[in-house]
C-alpha cells in the first residue's frame, strides 16, 4: 500500500525516532539496573551506594525512550488499531439501522401526523401554552382558559414599542427592563 505522505520531511524522522528511542530505552534500562544494584549491593555490607544517581537517570531516560518509540511507531499501531475496529463499528451501525427501522418509521409517522394535524405548521387546532400556569390552549385564543392570563404578546417596550410577553421582565428586541 502506497502512503501518502503529508511532510516530505516525515519518514527521516520517523525512522530517526524508531532508531533513537528503543536506544535511549535501552540506556535507560541499563543505568535504572546499575544504580539498583549498586544501592542493593549496599545492604550487603560493600559500603555506602555510589552509583545511586544512576537511577535518576534511567528513571529519565527510560519513558523518554518510551515515548519517541511509541512516537515513531504511532502510525502502524493506528492502522492496525483502525483495521480492527472500523468493521466492528460498521457491523455495529448497520445491526442498530436494520434492527430501529420500525421504530424510526413510529417516530417518523407520529412527526408527519402531527404537523398535519396542526402542531407546528398552523392549523386551526394548533396549541400554545399559557406563560403563566403552563395550560395548554388553541392558538387563537386570546386568554388562557384556566387562569385568564392574556396569550398573546401585550406587554410594549418603552424605548423600543416592541410587543413582549405578558411576563416578560426585558424586552425581546432590544433588552429594555421592562419593569
Amino acid at each position: 500500500m502506497l502512503e501518502k505522505q503529508i511532510d516530505p520531511g516525515h519518514k527521516p524522522v520517523r525512522n530517526a525516532l524508531r532508531i533513537v528511542g528503543p536506544a535511549l530505552a535501552l540506556t535507560g534500562a541499563v543505568f535504572l539496573i546499575v544504580g539498583l544494584v549498586d544501592f542493593f549491593r549496599a545492604f550487603g555490607g560493600h559500603g555506602a551506594p555510589t552509583l545511586f544517581w544512576c537511577i535518576f537517570v534511567g528513571m529519565f531516560l527510560l519513558p523518554l525512550g518510551g515515548i519517541l518509540t511509541s512516537y515513531g511507531f504511532m502510525g502502524p499501531v493506528m492502522r492496525y488499531m483502525a483495521e480492527e475496529t472500523a468493521p466492528v463499528g460498521k457491523d455495529t451501525f448497520n445491526y442498530m439501522a436494520h434492527g430501529t427501522q420500525a421504530g424510526i418509521r413510529t417516530v417518523a409517522g407520529a412527526l408527519g401526523q402531527g404537523l398535519r394535524e396542526g402542531g407546528l405548521g398552523g392549523g386551526s387546532t394548533a396549541m400554545v401554552r399559557c406563560h403563566k400556569c403552563n395550560a395548554l390552549a388553541p392558538a387563537e385564543a386570546k386568554f388562557c382558559g384556566q387562569c385568564g392570563q392574556p396569550l398573546g404578546k401585550t406587554k410594549p417596550c418603552p424605548q423600543c414599542h416592541e410587543l413582549n410577553d405578558p411576563d416578560a421582565k426585558f424586552c425581546d428586541n432590544c433588552g429594555h427592563a421592562l419593569g
